[in-house]
């Protein structure tokens, strides 16, 4: 049974979760979440940026799981921020999905119109659209500027985070309001310098796991929610099993010591609210 974390607004979210990040819709990404269901999987991470909800829908409805014991996540895109647009996207996204409701629902990218996009959300959650609303990519400057006048918190807010980045003054800012930090790219994107690493390889031969479920195990252990992904059956199985053993803190400190506190992606950086904003995701609609 995977464990669960308690959010802010009382509901609990698994753990762990499958993402589908460049996952293509040619059927795979079906395949792909079929595969992570059936391994125990009972959380499933989309966007419609990801272009694949309709194969996410589909897998998770001939799963034959009752709707109840999964969380199933999407995100709205940029060009959707405001409050009707954001609301008709929300409508769209389950109409794809072939849901009544999601668990989760983030801004996927923080700029532009966030606040409008944030009162439609909260109206959203009030009719029973969505159980928990969050952010994704925010960063300390992000979050101080958009967060501070939110009069309905997020419970989540979705980031790059690994061994390599840990997001400290992030965390820091989160955690009065009780805000989960749920992880993109955990595993580093397999960046191999990080799968590789002495500290990472020792614990590995030592617990006899192998190197990704050191590294996912640490981020647990740390409460932060984790979103590995992969298209093969033995990884998605083997980044789902990682919680019969426990890292000591010696261990924790170890691997704690790996920050670089410099990721892949920086939200900041001058350019990329432009080159996001041209990514259309209605084009095919």
């Amino acid at each position: 049974m995977t464990p669960t974390i308690q959010l802010n607004d009382g509901n609990e979210m698994p753990a762990i979760g499958f993402g589908t990040f460049q996952i293509p819709a040619d059927g795979s990404t079906y395949k792909a979440v079929s595969e992570a269901l059936k391994a125990g999987y009972r959380h499933i991470d989309t966007a419609v940026a990801y272009f694949n909800e309709a194969e996410v829908g589909q897998a998770v409805r001939d799963s034959g799981i009752p709707r109840d014991q999964l969380w199933i996540t999407s995100k709205l895109w940029l060009q959707d921020y405001g409050i009707e647009p954001t609301t008709r996207a929300i409508d769209l996204s389950l109409k794809k999905l072939g849901l009544v409701y999601l668990d989760l629902y983030l801004i996927h990218q923080p700029y532009g119109d966030v606040p409008g996009a944030w009162q439609s959300m909260v109206t959203a959650q009030q009719a029973g659209k969505i159980r928990s609303i969050g952010v994704s990519n925010m960063t300390p400057k992000i979050w101080q500027h958009y967060v501070t006048h939110f009069d309905v918190k997020p419970a989540v807010n979705q980031v790059e985070f690994n061994p390599l980045f840990q997001q400290h003054e992030l965390r820091k800012l989160m955690v009065d309001d009780q805000v989960k930090l749920e992880a993109w790219a955990p595993l580093g994107q397999g960046n191999q310098a990080l799968l590789t690493n002495p500290i990472v390889v020792a614990l590995a031969n030592k617990y006899q796991k192998d190197a990704g479920q050191i590294i996912l195990r640490f981020e647990t252990q740390l409460g932060v929610i984790v979103l590995p992904k992969s298209t093969h059956s033995a990884r998605i199985s083997s980044n789902l099993n990682i919680f019969d053993f426990t890292l000591n803190e010696d261990e924790m400190a170890q691997l704690a010591s790996l920050d670089t506190g410099k990721g892949r992606h920086d939200p900041d950086a001058p350019g990329v609210q432009e080159m996001l904003a041209a990514y259309d995701v209605h084009a095919d609609d």
